[in-house]
């Protein structure tokens, strides 16, 4: 539920910005909620914010993602970032945004990501939702 008020009220503040403003949901073991903004149509720096836990546990990372590959549907990218707070180090994601609809505004993720750092190594998979902001 969080999260859902968490990009609804991304989407209404949103409308008052001129630029390619996006929000995410990447469901798994470590779930998060990202805000994102993709300039030069390549690069996708991120912020995410852990969700469903504590909220002394809530983490927070860093990612500055690269498309290498760009078509009709499909971005594919990968980047480097960091966490902290729980399971802090580097993060390494490769990713794909999938853009199935005639509006390419709403489309599907899947990432896997390595983080790396002062607790064991942890490969991480998530899946979700992508919207991105249309320019005015």
């Amino acid at each position: 539920m969080r999260n859902i008020l968490f990009v609804a009220a991304f989407c209404l503040l949103s409308q008052f910005a001129n630029a390619q403003f996006g929000a995410s949901i990447h469901q798994s073991n470590l779930p998060f909620v990202g805000i994102n903004y993709q300039f030069k149509e390549r690069f996708l720096p991120e912020l995410r914010i852990g969700t469903d836990n504590y909220f002394d546990n809530t983490s927070l990372e860093l990612t500055f993602n690269y498309i290498f590959k760009k078509d009709e549907n499909v971005d594919v990218y990968t980047g480097l970032g960091a966490r902290v707070q729980i399971l802090d180090g580097i993060v390494v994601p490769l990713g794909m945004n999938i853009y199935p609809f005639t509006k390419d505004n709403f489309g599907f993720q899947m990432e896997l990501a390595a983080i790396v750092g002062s607790s064991d190594p942890l490969l991480r998979g998530s899946w979700g939702i992508r919207y991105r902001f249309a320019k005015e």
